[in-house]
């Protein structure tokens, strides 16, 4: 008799935990509620936006069963979601639609819920432009990042038409009382300055011979003043075969006075065998030197701070010396100063 009560209390026992284990481990059916967004080292302030690519903790209710997280279309890694039922910790991708207003969209197995919510791409960058000068309607290229939502490009602080734009690339022309000074973009989220400048505020050189300017090359095995084999812009540039340390020259009689200027401009593209060979940028009435690396098969603008070769008053003359002891053939473009 005993035995049989204790083989009975022990089937009890077992049926009750059985049904106790049952009940912990039900699953919440109620559809997910979402309230707040918080960083992860500070979990008690609600934020009001973030960026692209941040961690965050998504705060709501019956969010275990969470299955997708999504940012206005664009599907966060399962790999970088992690639930409980109060809070969803997510990484928000690189790249989303919008480049402020990426709602959030939630859904687990019972439903879905939505937080409206600021997640905002970085400000714009601009690594470089192309071509580094040019006249009214001619069509400039910048390459960056994050133009999602572009509302404006302005050049010395005339606004400019864009022609095209995607998330790296803008496309745009060249403004009346727009041909040389600071480009400028600005999205949603911010304005970015390029460091470099655009266009010539004196021109040296340009399809030609400009403001009196006069060649006084020397050494050189060739030289064409108005070759059209290949130009940064416009119809001619200079094609000059090198002897080791020939010159390319340019003179002005009357003297250059460089005040309310700042910088050398130059554009110049490297023949066969030219990359990282030098190319060394002296004035005279004598003041200082800086070398030039060239890149072959390409065109790169170059712009040299006056304080870089010895900050001069006035220029007669400029030269751009092959300095590598190599012969080659460079292309030249768009000299002059801003």
């Amino acid at each position: 008799m005993i035995k049989k009560h204790i083989n009975a209390s022990i089937i009890l026992l077992t049926f009750m935990a059985i049904s106790a284990c049952k009940k912990d481990n039900s699953e919440n059916t109620a559809p997910p509620t979402l309230s707040s967004v918080t960083t992860l080292n500070d979990r008690n302030t609600s934020l009001q936006s973030i960026g692209y690519g941040e961690w965050i903790i998504i705060k709501g209710t019956n969010l275990s069963t969470t299955s997708e997280v999504d940012f206005n279309g664009t599907l966060a890694a399962d790999s970088l979601t992690y639930a409980d039922d109060n809070t969803i910790t997510v990484k928000i991708p690189a790249n989303l639609t919008d480049p402020i207003n990426n709602p959030i969209k939630v859904t687990t197995k019972y439903g879905t819920a939505t937080l409206n919510f600021q997640i905002k791409q970085p400000g714009p960058q601009i690594d470089d432009f192309s071509p580094g000068a040019g006249v009214v309607d001619d069509e400039i290229t910048i390459n960056g990042n994050y133009y999602k939502g572009i509302t404006g490009v302005t050049i010395n602080g005339v606004a400019a038409t864009i022609v095209s734009s995607t998330q790296t690339q803008v496309k745009i022309k060249v403004p009346t009382g727009g041909t040389f000074g600071q480009v400028v973009i600005t999205t949603p989220v911010g304005s970015v300055t390029a460091t470099k400048t655009f266009g010539l505020k004196h021109v040296i050189y340009d399809d030609g011979f400009k403001n009196s300017w006069t060649n006084t090359s020397y050494s050189t095995t060739s030289l064409n003043l108005a070759s059209t084999t290949n130009t940064r812009r416009g119809t001619s540039a200079i094609d000059v075969t090198h002897k080791s340390f020939s010159a390319v020259r340019f003179r002005l009689v009357s003297k250059f006075s460089t005040a309310g200027y700042s910088m050398v401009k130059i554009s110049m593209f490297g023949g066969p065998g030219t990359q990282g060979k030098k190319v060394r940028i002296t004035v005279s009435p004598a003041a200082g030197n800086y070398e030039l690396l060239l890149n072959e098969g390409k065109w790169t603008d170059y712009q040299v701070p006056f304080i870089n070769i010895g900050n001069p008053a006035t220029i007669e003359y400029i030269t751009f010396q092959e300095f590598s002891g190599f012969a080659s053939q460079i292309f030249i473009d768009d000299v002059g100063f801003y």
